[in-house]
């Protein structure tokens, strides 16, 4: 687990490493920030005291995501491969099937690293940040704070939307729960509760993630209210507001999109060959 030092140095190397590349790195801080006290899944390298290397682990279901960063001014010495290979006398003990290495799309000093290493190209994923747009307040659809009588609807939207099993459902879930920068919510719909979205608020800003609509209630238009109402009240409140979709979601891509959100950003995903 990160100490708050930490977090502070791989805040500070972030910035240094999206500035110079003019990049956004993905390192998934609702994890970082609520990590178990003996979760070994962070990797360091310090270089006279200053941290110039970082790599972390994020576990999705039956899937593993890394994403690191060195220091430009170190960069060409061997410290990714040797955070990576750190990581994967880690990985090599957990059960999962898919390890994905995640770069955004417009680093060419990323990209010239994978070109090396045994991986294919897998998805994009694409930030999105909502520009003022016309939106209508829905009352047939609302959100509600979720309570803890509805944590197993929330088990149950992640193992029907997005494929995970329920064993590691429950297990993200009540980590999640820790971070205090998020916000959970149940949509209702006509009295029934037929999906959640969380939204983060983060160094000024509302990111929105974990949006899922039960299977039998999809194609019906609550998605897109219960996104507007979201959007309408986040929006009142001061934030600018942010999401991330898969680029082969392309029914999510497109309801973003009719509600007023614009790619800014993309991450590439990589699968490691084994």
């Amino acid at each position: 687990m990160p100490t708050r030092k930490q977090l502070a140095e791989i805040k500070k190397l972030q910035h240094i490493c999206e500035s110079h590349e003019a990049i956004q790195l993905k390192l998934n801080w609702d994890m970082l920030r609520t990590r178990e006290e003996n979760e070994n899944a962070d990797f360091f390298h310090y270089k006279n005291g200053e941290l110039v290397g970082f790599l972390g682990l994020y576990g999705f279901g039956n899937k593993i995501e890394l994403c690191g960063m060195v220091h430009p001014q170190f960069r060409r010495k061997g410290i990714f491969s040797n955070l990576l290979a750190n990581s994967m006398k880690i990985i090599s003990k957990l059960n999962y099937t898919t390890i994905l290495l995640n770069a955004p799309s417009e680093s060419a000093t990323a990209k010239a690293f994978l070109e090396k290493f045994p991986c294919e190209y897998a998805i994009t994923e694409y930030q999105m940040k909502w520009s003022a747009a016309d939106l209508n307040l829905n009352r047939d659809v609302t959100l509600r704070k979720a309570e803890l009588a509805d944590f197993d609807t929330e088990i149950q939207l992640d193992v029907q939307c997005f494929g995970f099993c329920e064993t590691d459902a429950k297990q993200y879930n009540e980590r999640t729960k820790h971070d205090e920068t998020q916000q959970f919510y149940m949509i209702d719909y006509h009295e029934n509760t037929v999906g959640k979205l969380r939204i983060g608020h983060i160094d000024g800003e509302a990111w929105i993630y974990g949006f899922a609509v039960l299977p039998q209630f999809q194609g019906m238009g609550i998605g897109r209210k219960a996104l507007s109402n979201s959007v309408i009240e986040e929006n009142r409140n001061g934030y600018p507001i942010f999401l991330e979709v898969e680029a082969k979601n392309l029914h999510a891509l497109r309801l973003y999109e009719s509600c007023g959100f614009k790619t800014f950003h993309s991450q590439d995903y990589y699968i490691l060959k084994k």
